[in-house]
């Protein structure tokens, strides 16, 4: 082997595999917390609600089983320590059809730790998860398969989905509840939530790869965010694995391998939609604002009230009548001259239809709506001034 090819596989020893999976156990699918803790533990377990019993005594590979309860009613609620007592219980309090009754978590397990190094890594890690919910926990270490990777320790670690008391199963642990609940009780939400478990199962099996004197390391994050540039590791199952320990390639190894290819593709377009869908939804969201100031706007001009539409009204329409007035002022004029009828009636009469005349084939001019601004009070209707003597007589 060469030198660089030396230096890759001591770094490949020294990178440990990490694995965390969270699974449900959900009544809505068929299945059942105590078919899953008999299956889990290799134990028998009669379910009072179906008259089921699953007894799965003769299952091979399960290395230890063991319940814990959080620290506050570790003494109290002894009751919970019996598996079919505790598993009967959580389907009984359920009554939806869909309920969730029990969440796994499946961890790797680091073969370079010895069993007994194994059992308190995962007994740490249970009995924290116990007091972080209140629930109880029932975790099962398994072997590696006969057929399969050697290496492949690991833990099926199920949990309550409801707080353990003293004498039953009381309400749902924080874990279960909707992010809309999780904020009214100060909580972050579900997927933060899961975060920091998957974080801080990582430091714990750093904690004990260390203790125990190995430099392998786990790292919960992608490999994406930890900088790395290789193919993802992946479940290929026992009967793969024998066949590729023999030297042989087989079909499913490399439809695994196209899958991945294919997979990570999708993923690299899905994060590209993703982005693009958010740009989008920012600017609807910027349309959509600048439609409410518009409309806003146009509610504030129409939310005027009526004594400005009323004062506005009348002064166009007093401007309209000084308009209108201001025509008639000159004939006006011509009405409140004095006509003199002392003399000859037939000169008089003579005289007035001459200027008539006169002022019909020269009109005034009308003045303009600003000459009008700054007049007292309107004009008095027009008078005639005739003589002394009453020509009626």
């Amino acid at each position: 082997m060469s030198v660089s090819g030396d230096r890759a596989a001591k770094s490949a020893e020294r990178v440990a595999i990490y694995h965390l999976s969270v699974k449900l156990i959900t009544r809505g699918a068929g299945r059942s917390a105590t078919a899953a803790s008999a299956y889990r533990a290799a134990d028998r377990v009669n379910d009072e609600r179906t008259g089921l019993v699953f007894d799965y005594t003769r299952k091979r590979g399960v290395e230890h089983a063991e319940i814990v309860l959080p620290s506050s009613v570790a003494e109290s609620a002894e009751w919970a320590r019996d598996r079919e007592q505790l598993w009967n219980a959580a389907e009984v309090a359920e009554k939806r059809k869909d309920a969730r009754v029990a969440r796994e978590y499946e961890v790797a397990l680091p073969h370079e730790l010895k069993a007994d190094a194994r059992l308190e890594l995962v007994r740490g890690f249970a009995q924290e998860l116990a007091d972080r919910f209140s629930g109880a926990v029932d975790f099962a270490i398994h072997a590696p398969h006969r057929e399969g990777d050697t290496r492949n320790h690991h833990a099926h670690i199920l949990a309550t989905t409801r707080r353990v008391a003293e004498t039953g199963l009381a309400a749902k642990t924080d874990i279960e509840l909707k992010d809309a609940d999780r904020a009214k009780r100060g909580l972050s939400s579900g997927r933060v939530e899961l975060t920091e478990i998957r974080e801080r199962w990582a430091s714990l099996v750093n904690e004990h790869l260390e203790e125990h004197g190995h430099e392998a390391r786990v790292d919960h994050r992608t490999l994406a965010a930890q900088g790395e540039v290789r193919e993802p590791s992946y479940h290929k199952g026992p009967a793969v694995t024998a066949i590729e320990r023999r030297g042989e390639r087989t079909q499913v190894s490399e439809r695994i391998r196209e899958d991945i290819t294919e997979r990570l593709s999708l993923a690299a377009e899905s994060g590209r939609l993703e982005r693009e869908s958010k740009e989008l939804a920012r600017s609807i969201v910027d349309t959509t604002t600048e439609l409410k100031a518009a409309l806003a706007e146009r509610e504030a001009e129409r939310s005027r009230s009526m004594d400005e539409i009323r004062h506005d009204a009348r002064a166009e329409w007093l401007a309209s009548r000084s308009s209108g007035e201001s025509a008639r002022s000159e004939p006006t004029m011509l009405m409140e001259r004095s006509l003199d009828l002392s003399g000859d009636m037939d000169s008089a009469r003579r005289e007035a239809r001459e200027a008539w005349l006169a002022e019909r084939m020269n009109p005034p001019s009308l003045p303009t709506p600003e000459a009008m601004e700054g007049q007292g009070a309107e004009p008095d209707p027009p008078r005639i001034i005739l003589p002394d003597d009453d020509l009626t007589r």
